[in-house]
């Protein structure tokens, strides 16, 4: 594996595979890597010839008050988990190399009305920064395919829309959430729980899947549905951001006794000083 830090290099080495006709995917994400992210690796090897990660803790996705500073950088350990699961290159740039002209004076690339919903209501600069950040890559990388993992759901669902509105030829993956052996989804940010908090943590997928339950069983009070599960989760100690089922293709929002065929349950929140989200869908 090289790990590359400028572009001009990682430009140069992944040239060189295209044009003896390999196919190219990409794998990026913020490191401290867990079995979620090496599961994304491995659905890359499956689709493509080189594999290219790309570790960079992207600054204009995290607003004022979050969590930028003390977000986990555990290069090498990173590196060791990739070097075993045969990446080909590993990109590291610094902040100076993405954004030469600093993040203010920075094209931006947003979609708004995927955007300014669920998560993107309590991170108002998030997506923004994800979207600028992903079309970067993308551009650096131009690879065939691009793998992403189901858990942030909203976010890949505006990766597919930026992909295509913008014309990329690129294959966007998504790959079934990763869940501990009590099935609280994998995350960098789970380290940050207590002991006490983690032991609550699974309740956020156990009452998706009630809630799922209850779908499938006919129960098409989507709105009760949710005040329920808020309720449920704020006497378990979280501070609910949101509890929403929607269509999953466009993450509208659903009317009591709609009867749409493909449905997403997503929720976030904060347990103590921890936000975990995660997401169901379904097909009725």
């Amino acid at each position: 594996m090289q790990t590359l830090n400028q572009v001009k290099y990682l430009r140069a080495a992944i040239n060189a595979d295209k044009e003896r006709g390999k196919r190219v995917a990409l794998v990026p994400t913020m490191g401290h890597l867990h079995e979620g992210h090496l599961q994304l690796v491995r659905r890359a090897h499956e689709i493509a010839e080189i594999v290219v990660v790309s570790i960079f803790v992207n600054p204009m996705q995290f607003g004022a008050s979050e969590d930028l500073d003390s977000y986990p950088r555990t290069l090498l350990d990173d590196q060791e988990k990739l070097e075993a699961e045969n990446v080909h290159f590993l990109f590291t740039p610094s902040d100076k190399e993405m954004y030469p002209n600093g993040i203010e004076n920075h094209t931006k690339v947003s979609i708004e009305n995927l955007s300014n919903m669920l998560c993107g209501i309590h991170r108002p600069v998030h997506f923004e920064g994800v979207c600028t950040v992903v079309t970067k890559l993308f551009n650096l990388v131009q690879p065939d395919a691009a793998v992403f993992g189901e858990k942030d759901f909203q976010q890949l669902t505006i990766i597919k829309r930026l992909a295509s509105d913008l014309c990329m030829p690129i294959d966007i993956i998504g790959v079934p959430t990763a869940r501990a052996h009590d099935g609280l989804a994998l995350s960098s940010r789970n380290t940050y729980l207590s002991s006490v908090d983690r032991a609550r943590a699974p309740m956020l997928y156990e009452t998706l899947k009630d809630i799922r339950d209850q779908i499938l069983a006919g129960n098409r009070q989507y709105e009760t549905l949710c005040e329920e599960a808020k309720q449920k989760l704020n006497s378990s100690g979280f501070d609910v951001d949101y509890f929403d089922i929607r269509d999953q293709n466009d993450l509208s929002l659903l009317a009591n006794d709609a009867e749409n065929s493909s449905v997403s349950i997503l929720a976030a929140g904060t347990l103590g000083s921890t936000r975990l989200l995660d997401n169901i869908y379904l097909s009725l």
